[in-house]
């Protein structure tokens, strides 16, 4: 037991001694098992790959396979477990089916408990109706309010005319597909228009839209200026 424990402040002092030289600190967890831990780990590479901020830039990914309210409750167990006292924690999710209160009740958590701490900022990247929604912005403003299944089938007839197979959301290379196919700095324009014409009104009510763009643009800083120039 000595040993066990011995090993265990040992692991937890190099943890906090890696995390020291780090000024940045992302913490993104998603709602989603796959499709959106693999796009933010395309910025993560990349990120890790630019030598001014590889040792600079600290982002941990996290697969919740959750809803909604479990997702920061999932973020907030990561933080108390890990101790962590600054950063930037990210819930990623979608609306899908879930109830108008647990959709928007994410934002109103991460308010409260951003009060706790100035140093450790919780964020809400939501997609109504899903992340396939960001995805679709890469190449029309869309403004429809129809089922996440339309969306989906919009980016199968788009990559079909690209060339690029079929989409699924499970697809490794979707960062890479929407970088060099798509125009993020459009998507963003995009997404910040709907939600500037939904200016007062709940995630809920507006429908589509998305703030996963919020956490692309933190992301992007830290790109490579050729790759950085394709989204800010």
């Amino acid at each position: 037991m000595p040993k066990k424990a011995g090993m265990e402040k040992w692991k937890k002092k190099r943890r906090q001694e890696y995390l020291e030289k780090r000024e940045y600190r992302y913490y993104i967890f998603c709602e989603g098992q796959q499709t959106e831990p693999l796009y933010f780990e395309g910025f993560k590479r990349l990120i890790e790959d630019n030598p001014i901020y590889r040792d600079m830039v600290l982002i941990e990914i996290e697969a919740c396979q959750a809803e909604t309210m479990r997702v920061i409750g999932m973020a907030e167990k990561y933080v108390e477990k890990q101790e962590i006292r600054k950063g930037k924690i990210w819930c990623v999710y979608d609306k899908d089916s879930f109830p108008p209160e647990h959709f928007n009740g994410v934002v109103e958590r991460a308010k409260n408990l951003n009060r706790k701490n100035p140093e450790l900022q919780y964020y809400a990247a939501w997609s109504n109706e899903c992340i396939e929604f960001w995805f679709l912005l890469h190449f029309v403003y869309y403004t429809s309010n129809n089922h996440r299944t339309e969306y989906i089938s919009f980016l199968n007839d788009k990559f079909k005319e690209l060339k690029l197979g079929k989409y699924q959301k499970n697809m490794k290379n979707i960062f890479d597909i929407l970088l060099d196919a798509g125009n993020p700095k459009l998507a963003i324009r995009y997404a910040k228009r709907i939600i500037k014409d939904g200016q007062g009104r709940t995630p809920t009510n507006i429908a589509p839209g998305t703030k996963v763009y919020e956490l692309v643009e933190e992301m992007a800083k830290y790109l490579p200026e050729e790759i950085k120039g394709k989204f800010i």
